[in-house]
């Protein structure tokens, strides 16, 4: 669409959709009349300055009150340092945006360390939470990360590039995030294992 504006000094810009309008007379004015709201959408920053998060799942809940109901939001984040590192959190707010930042400075201090041996684990286990169950298997280079969407998380977030995994029972999101981060903890070197038992492997 094409815009005519006429300046006070007579003349006439004419500006196509989104740019500058042509400068009319002496005043002409300067403004476009396309929309100033294009452009491609900018990526969300990491709200932690140590960790990137991925935003696994997002709940809204009603409170029903006199005049009518109250939402709120419930945020689940599992943030890492792609080198180990990883940990889960959870926040609650009347925003999505506040939901996600508490869940994020939750998560902050879940943050462990567990071993991650050439972008894989060192050997099989299993985690346990609730009625959920993953199982975790070494897999070699090119694999990539064979996982449902909230154990995939837990995994590249702890710098995971080839894994195999199986889950069983429960299948709600929070409770596999949960179960994968218990087998993380069962997870040991050779050298952890050596100390342990006191014997050369």
């Amino acid at each position: 669409m094409v815009i005519r504006r006429s300046g006070p000094g007579g003349g006439q810009g004419q500006g196509g959709p989104g740019g500058q309008g042509g400068q009319g007379g002496q005043g002409g004015d300067r403004r476009g009349g396309g929309d100033r709201r294009g452009g491609a959408p900018q990526q969300r920053e990491s709200r932690s300055k140590l960790y990137s998060e991925d935003v696994v799942k997002i709940n809204r809940c009603a409170k029903v009150v006199k005049g009518g109901k109250r939402f709120s939001f419930a945020a689940f984040v599992v943030l890492g340092d792609g080198k180990g590192k990883v940990g889960f959190g959870k926040g609650k707010a009347k925003e999505v945006a506040s939901s996600i930042d508490k869940a994020v400075r939750d998560g902050e201090k879940d943050v462990r360390p567990y071993p991650i041996v050439g972008g894989t684990i060192p050997h099989e286990v299993e985690g346990r939470f609730g009625s959920a169950k993953v199982r975790l298997l070494p897999a070699s280079p090119g694999t990539g990360v064979i996982a449902g969407r909230s154990v995939r998380a837990v995994l590249e977030k702890a710098g995971v590039h080839d894994i195999l995994t199986k889950c069983y029972g429960n299948h709600n999101p929070v409770n596999l995030i949960r179960a994968t981060l218990n087998a993380l903890s069962k997870l040991r070197t050779k050298d952890q294992y050596q100390q342990l038992r006191g014997v050369e492997l």
